[in-house]
């Protein structure tokens, strides 16, 4: 049971990371060897023990009842004390298995300061009186995983009711932390929190964190609609409050103009969605409940500066009345606070307004607010007046919708390559899987034909007794029936051995085709193309149960079988067998067993049915040719790759959204060592491009070149091995930091591991933690603030060398010092090899002023090219987007 937990665990790590899983070819081999465990056959062996209690007990229950008889004091009938007690043995069993993870849940619980009485009581005066004003008095944080490094030290903070408080300082300084002790996801090591003077420890968990609303850094989306997921912020809400939340998260519009509208699937994780358009439903999310605090941790750092302008505005609406705190890294969002605290290795080293700190000279606010800024543009009056003009032009388009909608052109989708459907024979496909061993079921099914061949026996001196009972004086009665129980009583012992062989040998082939079929629907679904993963039947949660239960369920179809024809054979035998006792004794003693294996054959068709299904759905899989082969070894690789690319009159729609364009007649030529940045709204396709550069999809139509070669010709594993990601949102693995960095990599030497940490601005974090490198990062990397895991994911990329370096918002989630150094490592990686190929997707144009080419899409194409310098006198699109990021 642990076994198969820690696989599922693996598993839902890994399908969630699919992108990072196919974009460094990784064949999940540790994810494989938890698959190879053996597994729990109790069901099996407990029906074994079942029918052996019943034969070995009948002798004794005869002998007995026989001296009862004799002494005339054997009472009325009563329920059957064998199945009583297999009853409670199973319960126990079963009881056993899930008790053990529950005490370890509750001793694990009682370790730690939270009281669960005080946590969950019913204490309404608690959330009724809130006011709002929170107090951070001297808190000290240590994590549970990391005892041996302090997160916070003597923080003391306020946050009043109607105020807006900032947090900033460097990554891992302990801003997010603030939050999550707020939340009582943890307890503070010393000091306290309070809130209007009560200590936060009063208060009822449930509803304190019913009147909190929180936007994290990393939106978390669930796998349904957008009206589901906004309505997670509060489940009775009306659809006119939660259209208005999306309209003040500057959501609505672009989603009425999906095709379902807020009946749209958003995916797993959101993965339908792009990263601005995610983040504001989780704003929406946040502001349906009218919260008394709001929690902003980087709320706008996906969005492109358009939507980030609006939504900032919402924030500042939806600030109003409430108990405001914000994480930041970019300070131009929270110049209007009321209080600004400058956080440092866990502790405020400044605190005060924008104003104040601004003009303190030589301070860390001060630093960090000069490393932020933008050089000018132009300084003059006329170029800020037509500045303003540009902006007025384009309000309407602010508000056009992110994703891009077909006009009214139907478009033939991919086609799935699958076999035609046939009927197949599941069990003899599962006797071939089970093959390598035959020995093993030889042996069973030998069994099976003794155990078989001793059931008519059991009737025979089932009748013997019953005729002593009947015929014979008292004398010669306790003569035949202790002869005839010594005699039941040896052929249970027989049929005992007979059963062992039979139930251990079924259940040795059952648990290694459970394993195979595993192992091998693992090995299938890494084949298949990410549209595969998009639809919701094939979500990680159901492919983990397809893995475990139904897995699992096969197993009972070997094993019914072979129980099937273990008591058909035994009902053969009985029928056949020439008894000279009285006819009528002789049926009831048939009907006995017969009854008995009847009751077991009803049982055991139930689970052949459901067998059979479970079967049939992963053979659907097994012989599923996917549109993108993930593992073929097939297709071109080029020698001398340049780094070329070519996107010619590309048309896509993602399979899911048949209905919607993102990317529409593209045209674009990057040329070798060149470095080219591709900007725009949030869903304009960005992401898209990069996506189609990994082959995680295939155009709809037109054609993506990579030196000359069409990228479908080509092999995938190469393709992606000459490509180095680093997306958005950083995906890192339950593995340690080293592996991580790794990942994807064999036999890597230690110093070249550290060498990419150092180059990603990483290597003095890590040297900083208790076991450095070999430090566990957590599932997703949850023990890690966002900085810190992109800077890994960057090292991870370093490490590899790619051709072409993809770079999705590869900064977004870092403070502005470690922006400015990564960056500087980013740009040194680019120069490190002058033939090496950049594409780069930025919301902050000030990171991209140095391309080569600059791209702005909108709509799914083109709209102008060119260098920073041609783009501004251009004075369109391009200009229009430095026009917002001056004024903020």
């Amino acid at each position: 049971r642990t076994i198969c937990i820690l696989a599922n665990q693996i598993l839902v790590g890994r399908l969630t990371g699919i992108f990072v899983i196919e974009s460094f070819s990784d064949h999940c081999d540790d994810l494989q060897q938890n698959f190879t465990t053996p597994v729990n056959n109790s069901n099996t062996y407990s029906q074994g023990i079942n029918l052996n209690i019943f034969n070995s007990g009948v002798p004794h229950k005869l002998h007995y009842n026989n001296t009862l008889i004799l002494s005339s004091t054997l009472p009325m009938p009563s329920p059957s004390f064998r199945e009583e007690v297999m009853d409670i043995v199973r319960w126990l069993f079963k009881a056993r298995g899930a008790a053990g993870a529950v005490f370890r849940l509750i001793d694990e619980g009682n370790d730690t300061s939270v009281n669960e009485p005080d946590v969950w009581k019913d204490d309404t005066e608690s959330s009724s009186n809130i006011n709002g004003d929170v107090e951070f008095d001297n808190v000290d944080f240590i994590y549970p995983s990391r005892k041996e490094a302090p997160v916070l030290h003597n923080l003391s903070l306020v946050a009043r009711v109607g105020r807006t408080t900032a947090l900033v300082g460097s990554s891992g300084c302990g801003k997010s932390t603030c939050m999550s002790l707020f939340l009582r996801y943890y307890e503070p090591s010393s000091g306290r929190i309070t809130i209007d003077g009560r200590p936060i420890t009063d208060y009822n968990v449930k509803q304190l964190r019913e009147n909190i609303g929180i936007v994290s850094q990393e939106p978390i989306l669930f796998n349904m609609n957008i009206y589901e997921n906004i309505r997670f912020g509060k489940v009775n809400a009306s659809r006119e409050e939660i259209e208005q939340a999306a309209r003040e998260a500057n959501a609505h519009h672009f989603i009425m103009q999906l095709p379902d509208k807020y009946e749209t699937v958003v995916g797993e994780c959101g993965v339908q969605l792009s990263g601005g358009e995610k983040q504001r439903i989780a704003l929406a999310r946040a502001l349906v409940k009218k919260p008394t605090f709001l929690l902003l941790d980087e709320a706008t750092n996906a969005l492109d500066n358009v939507s980030e302008k609006i939504v900032q505005e919402a924030v500042d609406r939806a600030c109003n009345g409430r108990t405001t705190i914000v994480i930041a890294h970019r300070l131009a969002t929270i110049k209007n606070a009321h209080q600004i605290y400058v956080l440092d290795k866990g502790s405020v080293i400044e605190q005060g307004t924008h104003e104040t700190l601004i003009s303190k000279e030589g301070g860390k606010y001060q630093a960090m607010v000069k490393r932020q800024q933008m050089e000018g543009i132009y300084d003059n009056q006329d170029d800020r007046k037509s500045i303003q003009k540009a902006i007025e032009e384009d309000e309407k388009s602010i508000l056009e919708r992110s994703r891009l909608i077909s006009d009214s052109e139907t478009v033939d989708t991919n086609k799935q390559i699958t076999k035609p459907f046939r009927q197949r024979f599941v069990f003899l496909r599962l006797l071939s899987m089970n093959s390598p061993e035959w020995i093993t079921i030889s042996i069973g099914c030998i069994a099976c034909v003794l155990n078989g061949a001793a059931q008519p026996l059991f009737a025979f001196l089932l009748v013997k007794i019953i005729e002593a009972f009947k015929y014979c004086s008292n004398s010669e009665r306790r003569h035949h029936v202790l002869i005839a129980s010594l005699l039941f009583l040896l052929l249970g012992g027989v049929v005992f051995i007979f059963r062992f062989f039979q139930y251990t040998a079924f259940a040795i082939s059952g648990s290694k085709l459970t394993q195979r079929i595993r192992s091998k629907a693992f090995a299938c679904l890494l084949r298949q193309e990410v549209a595969y993963f998009d639809r919701p039947e094939n979500s990680s949660g159901a492919i983990c149960t397809r893995l475990s239960s139904d897995a699992s369920a096969i197993q009972e179809m070997t094993d019914g079988f072979a129980l099937a024809f273990l008591y058909w054979r035994g009902l053969i035998l009985v029928e056949n067998n020439e008894l000279t006792s009285n006819h009528i004794i002789t049926a009831f003693a048939i009907a006995t067993f017969t009854i008995q294996t009847l009751k077991v054959l009803g049982l055991i068709s139930n689970n052949i049915a459901t067998s059979v299904s479970a079967a049939q759905a992963f053979f659907d899989l097994f012989d599923r040719e996917p549109a993108i082969d993930n593992t073929s070894t097939e297709g071109q690789k080029i020698v001398n790759f340049c780094g070329e690319i070519i996107f010619d009159q590309v048309k896509f729609i993602y399979p899911s959204r048949p209905t919607s364009f993102v990317l529409n007649k593209l045209q674009l030529k990057i040329k070798p060592s060149q470095h080219v940045a591709l900007v725009g709204k949030s869903g304009c396709g960005k992401s898209t491009i990069i996506q189609l550069l990994e082959r995680f999809y295939d155009v709809t139509s037109g054609g993506i070149f990579l030196d000359g070669i069409d990228i479908r010709k080509l092999n995938p594993q190469w393709v992606r091995s000459q490509f180095g990601l680093v997306s958005q949102e950083p995906i890192l693995f339950d593995l340690t930091i080293a592996e991580n960095i790794a990942y994807g990599l064999e036999n890597v030497p230690t110093e070249d591991i550290i060498n990419a940490a150092i180059r990603a601005n990483v290597h003095q974090f890590i040297e900083q933690l208790p076991q450095g490198y070999e430090t566990k990062v957590g599932f997703k990397g949850s023990f890690l603030s966002g900085g810190e895991k992109q800077r890994i994911a960057i090292a991870r990329i370093l490490l590899r060398r790619p051709k072409v370096l993809l770079l999705d918002e590869a900064t977004s989630a870092m403070d502005s010092h470690n922006e400015q150094v990564v960056q500087e490592a980013l740009e040194q990686a680019q120069r490190e090899d002058p033939n090496r190929t950049s594409l780069i997707i930025a919301h902050r144009l000030s990171t991209i002023r140095t391309c080569d080419l600059i791209c702005v899409l909108d709509r799914g194409h083109i709209v102008e090219s060119g260098n920073h310098v041609d783009l501004t006198q251009q004075r369109g699109a391009y200009y229009k987007m430095l026009a917002r990021d001056k004024l903020q």
